[in-house]
């Protein structure tokens, strides 16, 4: 598989590329999308590095897995194609920017405005087997993806992360908390959004904190 992939990431990933993990880890999805369907189309594997260049990072969104149903992937995480369905999570993320910011529930769950803004909407595990869940964990994408976040950390500064539940909150520990901003709040799922996803106000409060760096804030 061609590491597909904007020359902004080319540069600061480099060495991770050349890692035996690394080489496995694209056999196996190679092996993968070979011999089962496979989400998202391989052309879409690397989009959310595509969709938002490394010096354009202001904001990390981490999901967990890509959504794997028929045509609902595009590469960044909460994110679907145009004309799909939104899932039950991506509909939560919407309620609650409607109630935080007033923005009107958006028709296209495509979040790829968002990526283009500077949100850089990453999944730990970029690719998935068709209706079964969690099928490319452990094959070595944590891997890759927590040295992302960890370049991220280092080479940026005052990146707001977004961290919704647990698993995205286990990401904390790659991330150097004197440079950066940790906003967390439970998973927007419909099993733990009443929680305290609701009113977890993250998109206002991710503006402000842009604004008071005098960073363009963004039109979520």
């Amino acid at each position: 598989m061609q590491v597909n992939i904007h020359e902004s990431w080319k540069d600061v990933l480099r060495e991770e590329f050349k890692k035996d993990y690394f080489i496995d880890l694209l056999d196996y999805v190679v092996d993968e999308y070979k011999n089962n369907t496979c989400f998202p189309v391989k052309e879409d594997v690397f989009s959310a590095f595509n969709h938002c260049l490394f010096e354009d990072i202001k904001v990390v969104i981490i999901g967990q897995d890509p959504y794997h149903g028929k045509g609902q992937a595009n590469g960044l995480c909460f994110s679907v194609q145009d004309g799909i369905k939104h899932p039950p999570s991506l509909v939560n993320i919407f309620k609650e920017l409607q109630t935080d910011i007033g923005v009107k529930y958006p028709v296209s769950g495509d979040l790829s405005r968002w990526a283009k803004q500077g949100v850089f909407l990453l999944n730990a595990t970029l690719t998935v087997r068709e209706n079964e869940a969690a099928s490319h964990q452990k094959k070595g994408w944590e891997t890759f993806t927590d040295a992302v976040i960890a370049k991220i950390s280092e080479e940026k500064e005052n990146v707001v992360f977004l961290l919704w539940g647990k698993f995205a909150e286990s990401k904390t520990k790659l991330i150097n908390l004197e440079k950066h901003t940790v906003f967390t709040a439970p998973h927007p799922s419909p099993l733990g959004a009443w929680r305290g996803w609701f009113d977890s106000k993250h998109f206002s409060q991710t503006n402000e904190f842009l604004k008071s760096k005098n960073l363009q804030s963004i039109h979520w």
